[in-house]
């Protein structure tokens, strides 16, 4: 094995959370050989893509799902992405992040409460949120709060910011820390290598503590290995042993077009009872002129959307028994959720789905019809959840798969993309400590802790957020 194939750190996965955690051991460590290794030929090709998710940089101000403290946690993570990309040239900063109103909606009297509530709880941890009544509404998104120019029926109240970053392009983010990390190899001493068409096989443990994957261009050896593969982080951890624990529920999402309907970011009010988030309407950042509604929540057997390869993979995670059987039983037994599961499967019929998910639409803007709507075909990509077998429940949000012993799998990055550079630091730092790396934590709060959005947090605050 070649100089050249040994290396501090390997990171399987070019899509955004892989990327930053890249970018971040090359800016912030002293580490100076870093790989990155993709199986596709491009950077976020499946994920992270535009068309594979909602665009939305998830500050925890309009996604009533999370508690006080996640959305404390959540915001430092958002804002980490806000303070890169607002440093970087005008022209490329406006290909990543957006501004654009967002709000979440409340519609009828008992969300409407809900909505009243929740803002006294949160508006001190966001302080440019606004309270905002019908008129307020009908400024910002006229076609939520009127109907042929006369109010809608039901009462309405939302929370939400007029004019914020809140919109993302998580492929182009993840090209930017790519590029980024190809100046860093060019003008400095370390040398950074981004591997493209390149599948890795397996991964074992070498003699010397280290690892050796096993690629189709041959042999690659690291120190220290982070995989960052969606659900097929799960499938590598299990074949080296670990995570055995778990089983995977992929959870595919699906869209709606309509044309221009939207300003800006449209949320509803989640029902407590589902663990799947609500439908929204969000102004397409790459498809102008265009708003996307959605996501429905389908259960496909497969790891990739758009891969049927990944169905034989997917059933390798699945590890069904009587507990996985135990977990979906106890899910369906919900009729909250057995309803969505079953309408969340007709919303995927052609002809039919659009005349049923039209009704779902028109909380948000109820002059909606069945012809201004249309599947949007290619669009949507796979949650991984995982299944805590030995707790008998589904696990939402971020998982971590680790012994101590310098390999990470990261699965279902929660919230999304947004969480990248907040779980790259967490990455950062175990690997920084397991091989007795140097971190440069002047230049880290001053890139992405400081700038348009200020994060810095005391060490036990930041302890409380990594804990939730």
């Amino acid at each position: 094995m070649s100089a050249s194939t040994r290396y501090d750190v390997l990171i399987i996965g070019a899509g955004v959370t892989g990327t930053a955690l890249l970018y971040e051991l090359a800016k912030f460590t002293d580490l100076n050989r870093l790989c990155l290794v993709e199986k596709y030929d491009s950077i976020a090709s499946v994920n992270s893509h535009a068309h594979s998710n909602s665009q939305t940089i998830h500050c925890g101000d309009i996604e009533t799902n999370y508690t006080l403290a996640k959305a404390s946690g959540v915001k430092r993570t958002a804002h980490m992405v806000i303070n890169y990309a607002t440093k970087l040239p005008a022209r490329e900063r406006d290909q990543i992040i957006f501004r654009m109103p967002k709000m979440v909606l409340g519609v009828g009297r008992q969300e409407c409460s809900y909505i009243r509530q929740r803002y006294e709880t949160f508006k001190d941890l966001f302080p440019r949120m606004q309270l905002l009544e019908r008129g307020d509404i009908a400024d910002i998104e006229p076609n939520v709060a009127l109907v042929d120019g006369a109010w809608r029926r039901e009462e309405i109240v939302a929370t939400g910011t007029p004019d914020d970053y809140c919109a993302v392009d998580f492929q182009a983010l993840a090209q930017s820390f790519s590029r980024e990390c190809v100046r860093m190899d060019r003008a400095s001493r370390k040398q950074i290598t981004q591997l493209f068409s390149t599948k890795v096989d397996t991964i074992r443990r070498d003699t010397d503590g280290g690892y050796v994957l096993s690629t189709n261009r041959g042999l690659l050896q690291a120190r220290a290995v982070v995989v960052c593969a969606g659900g097929h982080s799960l499938l590598m951890a299990q074949e080296m042993g670990l995570g055995l624990e778990y089983s995977c529920l992929p959870v595919a999402g699906s869209f709606y077009f309509a044309p221009e309907a939207l300003n800006g970011k449209v949320y509803t009010v989640q029902n407590p009872n589902l663990p799947f988030a609500a439908v929204h309407g969000d102004h397409d950042v790459k498809e102008r002129g265009k708003t996307r509604f959605g996501p429905t929540a389908l259960m496909l057997p497969m790891l990739e959307r758009y891969d049927r390869s990944s169905i034989k993979e997917f059933f390798k995670v699945l590890r069904f028994d009587r507990q996985v059987a135990g977990v979906l039983w106890d899910q369906l037994k919900v009729p909250d959720i057995r309803n969505y599961i079953l309408r969340n499967f007709l919303y995927e019929v052609p002809k039919l789905n659009r005349h049923l998910f039209v009704k779902e639409i028109r909380k948000i803007v109820p002059s909606m019809s069945v012809k201004d709507i249309s599947y949007a075909e290619g669009f949507g990509g796979i949650r991984p959840q995982l299944i805590d077998k030995a707790a008998r429940k589904l696990r939402m949000g971020e998982a971590k798969i680790s012994d101590g012993t310098g390999i990470i799998f990261n699965m279902t990055p929660s919230p999304g993309g947004t969480s990248c550079l907040g779980s790259g630091e967490d990455d950062m730092r175990a690997i920084a400590r397991y091989l007795g790396a140097s971190i440069d934590e002047r230049a880290f709060e001053r890139t992405l802790l400081m700038g348009h959005q200020g994060t810095r947090v005391s060490d036990e605050q930041h302890g409380l957020a990594e804990a939730i």
